[in-house]
């Protein structure tokens, strides 16, 4: 599956525009995601896959919020 410039996870991808000068000539310009590879941990494999920084932001929070929760300290009183 080669997908190239899209996330593995939301699937955003290349988007097409304008650049718009101040005369208001069009040009033709293209949106590049900002995507970054990650290691990721998919059905049990471990995978190298692109993420927007979106994505990898979400994941990192919900993995720090689940070992939070595996974690609970104890107090002692």
């Amino acid at each position: 599956m080669s997908s190239g410039m899209k996330c593995a996870n939301c699937g955003k991808g290349v988007m097409y525009g304008h650049n718009v000068s101040h005369a208001k000539n069009r040009t033709k310009r293209s949106f590049a995601p900002n995507l970054h590879t990650a290691k990721v941990i998919m059905k049990g494999v471990m995978a190298r896959v692109k993420l927007c920084t979106k994505c990898l932001r979400m994941l990192k929070k919900s993995t720090k919020k689940a070992l939070a929760s595996k974690v609970q300290p104890t107090a002692t009183a």
